[in-house]
């Protein structure tokens, strides 16, 4: 009880602690809906093309093997338990909707430590059963013995992205843009004041 009366601001300054806060909340609450938050909640593969530098990304997924099977959070995020997976989703959701917003992409991009151990565990967990049943071994046998002291793609090199270096690896990529986060009455105000 005592804690409160404490917090309490004085009754002058009721009002601009109410309008302060208000503004915070707004603010906070745009922020959210401009950078797209939500959608790092699902694991729909159009999310990654928030951010155009993801583009590349997208269209050579979109035309691999892989599409039918596994989207981006199939490979990007850790599958070992619930906590672990969300977790990981949400601070990379919040990490890549913090660059999004600050438009603060690179032109070229690459995966962190962390995500390289998580699309590592998941290729292993995807594809165990063609590793251990001995397919793998008769064609290459180191394979079986290296299969966790090395990263897939050190042989696998362009699956399932191709190669891409940056923008200008796919100038042609088709891919489904992402609708505006500006609220409609803001542009239908901005096309009035032109």
């Amino acid at each position: 009880m005592k804690l409160i009366k404490i917090m309490k601001p004085p009754d002058r300054w009721k009002l601009p602690v109410i309008v302060v806060a208000g503004i915070l909340v707004g603010i906070s609450a745009y922020l959210f809906h401009i950078s797209r938050a939500t959608s790092y909640l699902s694991d729909k593969p159009e999310t990654c093309i928030n951010c155009h530098v993801m583009v590349p990304q997208y269209y050579t997924w979109s035309h691999s093997s892989h599409r039918e099977v596994a989207h981006c959070n199939d490979c990007h995020v850790p599958h070992d338990n619930f906590f672990s997976h969300y977790y990981f989703k949400a601070k990379d959701g919040l990490r890549h909707a913090t660059i999004f917003t600050l438009r603060n992409e690179p032109h070229s991009i690459f995966i962190k430590e962390e995500g390289e151990n998580a699309v590592h565990n998941n290729c292993i967990r995807c594809h165990t059963e063609l590793i251990e049943s001995g397919t793998l071994v008769t064609t290459n046998p180191e394979m079986y013995n290296n299969r966790t002291e090395r990263k897939c793609w050190e042989c696998h090199k362009d699956v399932p992205h191709g190669k891409i270096r940056s923008l200008s690896s796919t100038p042609f990529a088709l891919t489904p843009l992402p609708g505006s986060p500006v609220p409609e009455w803001l542009r239908k105000a901005k096309q009035r004041d032109n």
